[in-house]
């Protein structure tokens, strides 16, 4: 969802956060970690504080108005992510300032439908944290095998698993994966290296490393096949 938009060469994506709570916070943390340019804003000045260390640009609002969002430059960023979904009102006037301003691309967290019902109004695009996470954990739980699950819709999923054991040995064409289970294999990892040129006549080997894309009841059958078997 984070995506990086396609800007002149040597430029990085600036991205603003406004909201530090749990949410704001571990995703300030790891666009820093990735290296990206970042903008901060919070009302508690603890939090600015240890965002300091990360970029120069964090800064302390106590109000949240259009005035106060624009003198921190906020405005000059490609994506601005709103991450304060408990306090609806100020979630609807931030997300309300920052899409007038004419950011690129604004993201707002919901805390619930009607919630972001209203924020997709606006023109933001919305998320919503805790279900979103509810539904990963239960994809996982539910096809055992699976490492990682990525939701793109309520249709399609990418996911990463181990190769069964009942593949080893067997080609592409053999197992035929999207004849039993509709799912596609779009990359295999062996040893750190990654192939997404999948042959129909590669042969499965132990410790391969599989990325299908497909519907969640064709993981759900693939696990119920291994298990199974």
């Amino acid at each position: 969802m984070f995506e990086k938009f396609q800007k002149a060469k040597g430029e990085k994506t600036m991205y603003g956060i406004v909201g530090l709570g749990r949410f704001g916070m571990a995703l300030a943390l790891e666009l820093a970690a990735s290296d990206a340019e970042l903008l901060v804003i919070d009302q508690e000045e603890e939090k600015i504080q240890l965002l300091r260390e990360v970029t120069e640009n964090a800064y302390v609002i106590r109000t949240l108005n259009r005035k106060a969002l624009m003198e921190t430059g906020i405005q000059n960023c490609d994506v601005a992510v709103v991450c304060i979904g408990e306090q609806m009102d100020t979630s609807i006037l931030t997300t309300l300032n920052l899409v007038d301003m004419g950011i690129p691309k604004v993201i707002s967290k919901a805390s619930s439908a009607d919630h972001g019902k209203i924020l997709e109004k606006l023109g933001a695009e919305v998320v919503y944290p805790e279900h979103d996470m509810a539904v990963r954990l239960a994809s996982r739980l539910e096809t055992s095998r699976t490492l990682d699950i990525v939701q793109l819709s309520e249709q399609i999923n990418i996911s990463k698993l181990a190769a069964p054991p009942q593949a080893v040995g067997k080609s592409v064409l053999e197992l035929d994966m999207r004849g039993r289970f509709g799912l596609n294999i779009i990359a295999i990892e062996h040893e750190g290296i990654v192939m997404d040129a999948v042959r129909p006549d590669y042969v499965f080997r132990k410790d391969d490393i599989l990325y299908v894309s497909g519907s969640k009841d064709g993981l759900l059958h693939l696990s119920n096949w291994i298990e199974s078997n």
